[in-house]
């Protein structure tokens, strides 16, 4: 009697536990799930200042060349080069700007990139990418997508600091750093960020 009870108990205790696990590792939730958190509004600010700094100077600078430069192909210089030729002046006046468009886009591409939340939907199918805004969390651009066009073509303990997210129709890879809180690791690994051909 006593042998029999201790078995029933600990069938409905590995049953629980059975129970719990296949909740944790679920690929079709009963409700909505953030798989992935990270905030990093005050470095995206710092980030956004950067960049308009850096478009104000070079922008400055190309302003500077064009207007300032003079032309010395009559006079007697020390060195060859005449900086106040229209070849000069209007090459110097594009590198400038070409720099400091630059670096404004690849700090915009970086910000829309990162990854604010990652969310798998109620069902499993659907999931959506926040991305990070210096506006502050939850600005940035939703994207919500079929569960099948999301991958990780690396595994997020062989990451080192940013986990690659692919998501089909987007020609380059969001990013999730490694800092932020997975909030639901096996379920993660099973979904998201599992590999799939895209």
């Amino acid at each position: 009697m006593a042998a029999s009870l201790l078995f029933s108990s600990g069938l409905s205790c590995s049953r629980q536990l059975q129970a719990r696990r296949s909740l944790s590792t679920s690929a079709q939730p009963s409700k909505d799930v953030t798989l992935f958190e990270h905030d990093r509004t005050r470095f995206f600010r710092l980030l956004a200042v950067f960049c308009g700094g850096q478009f104000v100077f070079w922008t400055y600078l190309a302003q500077f060349a064009f207007t300032g430069l003079r032309d010395t192909g009559g006079e007697k210089a020390n060195f060859e080069m005449n900086l106040g030729s229209n070849a000069w002046r209007y090459g110097f006046t594009l590198g400038c700007l070409t720099i400091g468009g630059g670096i404004v886009g690849l700090g915009a591409l970086f910000c829309r990139r990162s990854v604010f939340k990652v969310i798998l939907h109620e069902g499993g199918k659907m999931v959506t990418v926040w991305t990070q805004s210096p506006l502050g969390p939850g600005q940035g651009r939703r994207i919500t997508v079929p569960l099948s066009q999301v991958a990780c073509h690396a595994h997020r303990q062989e990451s080192t600091s940013f986990i690659p997210l692919r998501v089909k129709g987007h020609k380059f890879y969001f990013l999730l750093d490694k800092e932020g809180a997975m909030k639901n690791a096996r379920l993660f690994d099973v979904t998201v960020g599992a590999y799939r051909p895209i």
